[in-house]
């Protein structure tokens, strides 16, 4: 009896999305400032980083917006990614990073949709995790091999994920299927969350990495130091968005 009503608990006790506590474990970084080199390299400011995060929090609970009579689109997991990859696709400092981006962009849209062919997306037992954590992962993991800057990075691995689901929608329309259809909603929220901090976390340890092998700042030439020390829109090392 008493396992009875431990299992009905545990059933109305919502769990919170694992989306949105990445997202509060990244706003408590930003706000102690942990994440000031990875913001000043994506060309954003912690109040920025910040409203972005509380925004997509926000979002989630908001309902969705219709765009025909059965697909909508997620403030929190739609819009939001989009406006943010749009702005940071926008900010880029040369054609050739935007070019760059754009094409991490598709490949890694490529792999996740031909992932989602070859795993099946609904979780089964012959899979030893959430598909949509796998596809997710393969986006973060491509978007930064692809982008390899931190913008391109985040840009090719949220954006490849609504790209996908997007895709998915219009695929599920053609073919005559019913129901609602939410881009950005449910486990697209996730996805699309997980695979940009996955991406942007891979481009920020490898180049710190890549930079320290390198010996880094400490063995720059007296003469350029004070490069180093100019504002963050004229830093030499944020060309391209490294």
């Amino acid at each position: 009896m008493v396992s009875i009503k431990i299992v009905n608990l545990r059933r109305k006790v919502k769990v919170m999305p694992v989306g949105m506590i990445l997202l509060i474990g990244v706003g408590i970084l930003i706000y102690l400032g942990f994440a000031q080199r990875a913001l000043d390299r994506m060309r954003l400011t912690d109040k920025q980083a910040l409203l972005f995060i509380g925004a997509v929090l926000i979002g989630g609970f908001i309902p969705d917006i219709p765009l025909t009579e059965n697909v909508s689109i997620n403030i929190g997991g739609g819009i939001l990614p989009i406006l943010l990859i749009g702005y940071l696709l926008y900010r880029a400092d040369t054609v050739k990073e935007k070019g760059r981006a754009v094409a991490a962009l598709l490949i890694a849209t490529v792999a996740v949709y031909g992932a989602t062919k070859i795993v099946p997306v609904e979780p089964t037992y012959s899979v030893f995790m959430d598909p949509m954590y796998i596809f997710a992962s393969l986006a973060g993991i491509i978007g930064y091999l692809a982008g390899r800057s931190r913008r391109s990075a985040f840009i090719a691995g949220a954006g490849s994920m609504v790209l996908t689901d997007i895709i998915s929608r219009v695929e599920v329309a053609l073919i005559g299927g019913r129901g609602t259809l939410v881009i950005g909603g449910a486990g697209a929220f996730d996805a699309i969350i997980i695979a940009g901090i996955l991406a942007v976390f891979l481009a920020e340890v490898v180049g710190e990495t890549r930079e320290r092998i390198q010996g880094g700042t400490s063995q720059v030439p007296r003469g350029h130091r004070k490069l180093e020390e100019t504002p963050r829109d004229k830093n030499p090392h944020d060309k391209e968005g490294e």
